[in-house]
């Protein structure tokens, strides 16, 4: 169960943010709106949210969820693999260190964005892609298992982050999209497949049971219901045309 989130105000200058997705500019003053229902949301599920101000230096900075992992035992700020984000972590320690005195920190060669990253238990899946390298991985693993956690690195090809085509909803199941449908790191979990014109679905967020589904996505959402979770549509567009999902707009903890 999580008790809080961190997330930071999206800065005008998002309208500079590194995207492949060709869909356009965002609409800054609708991508505050939609943060604000994010933020909602994330209170409806019974989280204490930490509203940290723009940082008009970094336009990805929204994005928190790249710059630190906060685990149930240590917190992880991480050592992002786009050059132009890297100095948005000094900028979340202050953040964190609220609720986590002890720092741990991943350094150069290694490089991980916590997108890459993701929670089943006491295991973390660290996906190897263009933002996170093996180096990063290692650093990672040694840190956990400092803390009785384990982690293991997961190869894949066509993702920008891990966490872009697989979420781990609890129970056993896993939402998975384009390569992680077969991906044998997960066949021990029951996959709930979404279909490519869907596939920004499958960054989808469980939080204290319930679980946050971007707007638009009407199959993928019945899907999820009907494994008996409770939902909570949250409008994602003018993120979506960022790269951004619903897990990387907070550090939920």
């Amino acid at each position: 169960m999580f008790s809080n989130a961190i997330v930071r105000t999206p800065c005008k200058a998002m309208l500079a943010g590194l995207t492949e997705a060709d869909m356009g500019l965002p609409d800054y003053d609708l991508a505050c709106e939609q943060h604000q229902e994010y933020i909602t949301a994330l209170q409806e599920c019974g989280l204490q949210v930490t509203v940290l101000p723009p940082l008009e230096s970094y336009p990805d900075s929204c994005f928190v969820e790249d710059v630190a992992l906060l685990t149930p035992k240590c917190a992880i700020l991480t050592h992002p693999g786009a050059p132009s984000r890297r100095g948005e972590v000094q900028h979340i320690v202050k953040a964190v260190e609220q609720f986590y005195p002890n720092l741990e920190h991943i350094n150069l060669p290694g490089t991980v964005e916590a997108g890459d990253i993701m929670m089943v238990k006491n295991h973390f899946y660290i996906g190897i892609s263009a933002r996170t390298n093996t180096q990063g991985a290692e650093q990672l693993i040694d840190i956990l298992g400092q803390y009785n956690l384990t982690g293991s690195m997961v190869e894949m090809s066509a993702l920008l982050h891990l966490k872009t085509g697989v979420s781990y909803l609890e129970n056993n199941h896993l939402l998975t999209f384009d390569e992680m449908h077969n991906h044998p790191t997960f066949n021990q979990f029951k996959r709930i497949e979404i279909a490519k014109d869907e596939s920004y679905a499958a960054n989808s967020v469980w939080i204290n049971g319930t679980i946050l589904v971007p707007k638009g996505f009407p199959n993928a959402l019945k899907a999820i219901q009907q494994l008996g979770y409770p939902t909570i549509e949250v409008s994602m567009s003018e993120f979506q045309k960022l790269d951004g999902g619903l897990s990387c707009l907070s550090l939920r903890f």
